[in-house]
């Protein structure tokens, strides 16, 4: 403890005997888990946000996160544990600051890092010695040394020395329950050894297992290698789904025959395209950065031009199925079942299931949708509202999107004339109105 400075080891001590106020900036599906986690552990939480419902929401003990229980916000919030707020000023009173707000994408696929660079002027505006400030959003390798940092030390506060600061990636996994918070290891980077220090000691009152590395290019590299490597892997195996219908061969029978091999191979499965906030997004925050270092990432911009192009070609295949009944999109009634970008959620960001429907739209098709996570939606001209599944009548062609748990997929080769699988969620039925991908 003597070689330690005054301000890391009372923070320490803070942190370990669960005295440590935490702050958490964003209360999204990253946010939001991970401040119920620290508050049902007895780490006194204070959530940041500038949506107003979502406070509202919080302090009424109801979650607006599949993946949290309503019930636990509540018996944290009655605890006096968890509490949210619109009010930043009162990031003064914190000791350790998280901050996990969106990166999106530009629309010329550069990083848009207005959420964190706001979010760490809040920070800023209230700094004060011997605070942890750790960055979860995902991002670029670089930014918290080149960007967050400088803007922390500007009113002559000194990184890991007056304050410290980390990066740690988020690694949420929305419809998992097999993996929680608690349970997916916690890489942790920090800007010197004391930051690194301090920020495993606080994710390691609520999380299993942490993993500290060098340093926050690091960390901030693992999270997009995660991303990228499922990115690309799913962009091979949509390429290998279109080579094999041209062929004349199943794809869910080969990858199927091919996943009983012990070793050296790990299923990916074709869709309509990638949805979220992470896969079809993170791989071009690292190939941004490579051409920024003079490196050009083809493997990665090549994945990512197969998997931007499923929903023309699950278009494509709609045409096909319909031009069987000798009908044109144009005119017909087309549904499309899940709109959420996977299985069991109701996040449809980024999701192909968009595109598919504003491309059919704009071919002249009649749209509609089920979806029981997304009750209604707005995107490009469009305006719908959820219809109950088994209530849908005069469909010309239906579209599987999400393979959601709660559609009754036996049922549906009955209901429908035309049947266009993307996710295979009718395996084993083999009519000639179903048509794969």
């Amino acid at each position: 403890m003597s070689s330690r400075s005054d301000l890391q080891a009372d923070l320490l001590d803070r942190i370990r005997q669960k005295r440590a106020a935490v702050g958490i900036i964003g209360l999204g599906y990253v946010g939001l888990p991970l401040a119920v986690e620290f508050a049902l552990h007895g780490v006194p939480v204070t959530g940041f946000d500038v949506d107003a419902w979502k406070v509202g929401e919080i302090n009424a003990g109801r979650s607006y996160i599949g993946d949290v229980k309503s019930a636990d916000v509540a018996a944290v919030v009655q605890a006096g544990t968890f509490s949210a707020t619109t009010d930043m000023a009162r990031l003064r009173d914190m000791d350790a600051i998280d901050i996990c707000v969106p990166t999106p994408l530009r629309k010329t696929r550069d990083p848009d890092l207005s959420y964190v660079i706001k979010a760490v002027d809040e920070v800023k505006a209230r700094l004060r010695p011997g605070q942890l400030v750790i960055l979860e959003s995902t991002t670029y390798p670089g930014t918290t040394d080149e960007v967050v940092q400088p803007a922390l030390e500007e009113k002559g506060l000194e990184a890991g020395v007056d304050f410290f600061l980390a990066f740690s990636p988020e690694r949420v996994d929305p419809g998992n329950p097999r993996y929680s918070t608690k349970t997916i290891p916690k890489v942790v980077g920090g800007v010197n050894p004391a930051s690194v220090e301090l920020a495993c000691a606080l994710y390691g009152t609520v999380i299993d297992t942490i993993v500290p590395v060098s340093s926050t290019r690091v960390a901030e590299m693992v999270k997009l290698l995660e991303n990228t490597f499922r990115a690309v892997n799913i962009g091979l195996v949509n390429e290998i789904a279109l080579m094999s219908h041209r062929m004349n061969i199943d794809v869910w029978e080969v990858i199927d025959a091919a996943s009983t091999k012990p070793f050296g191979f790990m299923p990916f499965y074709p869709g309509p395209g990638l949805g979220g906030h992470c896969i079809p997004i993170d791989p071009f925050y690292l190939s941004w950065k490579a051409r920024q270092s003079g490196f050009e990432a083809r493997f990665i911009e090549l994945a990512g031009h197969v998997n931007g192009s499923m929903p023309e070609y699950v278009v494509e295949r709609i045409g096909e199925a319909l031009n069987t009944r000798r009908k044109a999109i144009n005119g017909s009634k087309i549904h499309l079942l899940g709109v959420a970008y996977k299985k069991d959620v109701g996040d449809i960001r980024e999701s192909p299931a968009l595109d598919i429907l504003e491309l059919l739209d704009r071919r002249g098709a009649r749209v509609s949708y089920s979806d029981p996570y997304v009750p209604r939606l707005r995107h490009a001209r469009l305006e719908l509202e959820s219809v109950d599944e088994p209530a849908v009548d005069g469909v010309d062609c239906a579209v599987i999107c999400t393979n959601h748990a709660a559609f009754d997929y036996q049922g549906m080769p009955d209901r429908y004339p035309l049947i266009v699988d993307t996710r295979n969620a009718l395996k084993g039925v083999s009519a000639p109105h179903v048509f794969r991908l």
